[in-house]
């Protein structure tokens, strides 16, 4: 599958939010996409499954059965749980007797079967991401696309989520995932694509996967051939900039982000990027950090058993 000069912006007349972006997907690889919030990784990932066409450009060789899960589930819908993934099932070429086999096999995997005749509107947020996990592998894809799919599952769905990802790739699809946990199927990627500034570029895997050939032409390489271009417009020819050195003024401010949370252990002394803590509605903890370090701070959250409830940007089209 590729992505050739592809475009995308909100509007007519919107930002572009990327533009000549050039990549292709390996067969039977593990893919993660990196990126602070609010720079276009879930612009990406709707790319990649199909869920949004290019304004420019051209994407090629999408596998017949790709599935996709968004980082934010439709719950209301008219479904219970169950019909929902039956349906889906239809929809993705399953007999009804295999889709319903297939909604109760995957329910049961991620500890959801108990809510099975549960209307989709009146499941938690954890249970309906279990549903949302859930219908992506119904019908065995090919290509699988994860936006976040992981935030907002108990420890066991993660682990089950985990295996699942790890089963498809025995299978020969490939798996494109976002995860705000660095530490998510660490070292199994075997390419990893940066996306910022309207740019995609290609990033050496991590050391599981640095044997492979494509580590060892360095530490970064741009994923199109030929010049890097900017949402901004033209290109760019050379390499990137130094960063600045201990003496250079501070970059200018990244948009903050508020993360939202509630339930977990004590918070570390230390957060990442300084992390300001402030009392939330309903006994919930506010967190508000420069988005370069909103991953980062996620990462912690999540570790420390933090429930997500909300996740927020100012002035970032996503």
């Amino acid at each position: 599958m590729r992505l050739e000069h592809v475009g995308r912006r909100h509007g007519v007349r919107g930002p572009w939010v990327l533009r000549e972006v050039s990549l292709g997907l390996p067969a039977a690889a593990l893919v993660r996409v990196t990126g602070t919030n609010g720079t276009g990784k879930s612009t990406l990932l709707r790319l990649l499954a199909g869920v949004d066409a290019p304004t420019e450009g051209r994407v090629t060789g999408r596998p017949p059965r790709t599935a996709y899960v968004p980082e934010r589930f439709p719950v209301a819908l008219p479904f219970t749980a169950l019909d929902y993934l039956v349906h889906l099932g239809r929809v993705q070429g399953l007999g009804r007797a295999a889709a319903r086999a297939r909604a109760g096999e995957w329910l049961e995997r991620f500890g959801a079967a108990g809510h099975a005749g549960t209307g989709l509107a009146e499941l938690s947020k954890g249970t309906s991401q279990k549903v949302a996990v859930a219908q992506a592998f119904l019908a065995d894809p090919a290509l699988l696309v994860l936006d976040e799919a992981w935030t907002g599952l108990d420890t066991g769905a993660r682990a089950a989520l985990d295996t699942a990802v790890r089963e498809r790739l025995a299978a020969g699809a490939t798996v494109v995932f976002v995860d705000h946990d660095p530490r998510r199927l660490e070292g199994e990627a075997l390419v990893v694509y940066g996306v910022g500034e309207g740019r995609v570029r290609e990033s050496a895997p991590p050391a599981a996967a640095a044997g492979h050939a494509r580590a060892a032409a360095g530490p970064e390489r741009v994923a199109a051939a030929g010049p890097v271009v900017t949402a901004a417009g033209p290109a760019v020819a050379g390499p990137e900039p130094a960063a600045p050195g201990p003496s250079a003024p501070p970059a200018g401010p990244a948009h903050p982000v508020r993360i939202t949370v509630s339930g977990g252990r004590s918070l570390p002394s230390r957060l990442p990027g300084a992390a300001l803590v402030t009392p939330g509605p309903g006994g919930t903890t506010v967190l508000t950090v420069d988005a370069a370090h909103s991953d980062a701070l996620l990462g912690e959250l999540l570790a420390a058993s933090w429930h997500i409830h909300h996740l927020g940007t100012e002035g970032v089209r996503v």
